[in-house]
């Protein structure tokens, strides 16, 4: 792990993935809230972040493995991803909690609303999360899918830029934090991230085709 921190890659993916936005957040002019309410909102808001830079840590990136063997580019590349599915998993929990501690509002009540709420935001933000959950699911079964590496890879690239297509839409939508260079940030790291991967594996396969 230690090789891994140290090198420039992964300082890159942290500044651009969590320093940038976390800049943007101090910068922007939001209402002040609870403060578990804005842990909570930072947090979702930078694991997102970071599994944008999911495109970014895969074995076929030059530049990830240059500094790196594939192995520990692939190891890390799951366990950062199981642990970003994970928190994000509870998103949707995160929206409640604080009411716990406020008066008002039941948190059972205020879930259900949120959850029944069919406008844009809310309903890109259930299939996000429900794609996010098929992602997660595969890769941790997918040595035990009757399918062989090469198919499963191709379905995991398809999940994950639907995944992530989808859930940017709905942060942009829908987030409280969403100002003009949230917005623009985003926009850029997922459109980056999912041109990296036809990149790195479409244009590559057709190339090996015409040698």
């Amino acid at each position: 792990m230690g090789t891994y921190i140290k090198s420039n890659f992964f300082k890159q993916i942290i500044l651009a993935f969590t320093g940038i936005p976390l800049l943007i957040l101090i910068m922007g002019d939001f209402p002040e809230r609870l403060l578990l309410k804005e842990l909570l909102s930072v947090m979702t808001i930078l694991a997102f972040c970071l599994m944008i830079g999911q495109f970014f840590w895969v074995r076929g990136y030059r530049y990830a493995v240059a500094e790196l063997k594939m192995s520990k580019v692939t190891k890390y590349h799951k366990i950062i991803g199981y642990t970003l599915v994970t928190i994000l998993f509870l998103h949707p929990f995160y929206l409640v909690v604080p009411r716990f501690f406020e008066a008002g509002v039941d948190p059972n009540d205020a879930f259900i609303t949120i959850i029944t709420t069919f406008n844009q935001g809310v309903v890109l933000g259930i299939i996000a999360w429900c794609l996010m959950l098929v992602l997660g699911i595969m890769s941790f079964v997918r040595k035990k899918l009757p399918i062989k590496y090469k198919t499963w890879r191709v379905f995991h690239g398809i999940l994950a830029v639907l995944f992530i297509s989808i859930a940017a839409w709905h942060v942009i939508d829908l987030g409280r934090h969403s100002n003009l260079a949230m917005s623009i940030l985003i926009s850029m790291l997922a459109a980056g991230g999912i041109l990296l991967l036809l990149k790195t594996y479409i244009f590559k396969k057709q190339k090996s085709n015409e040698v």
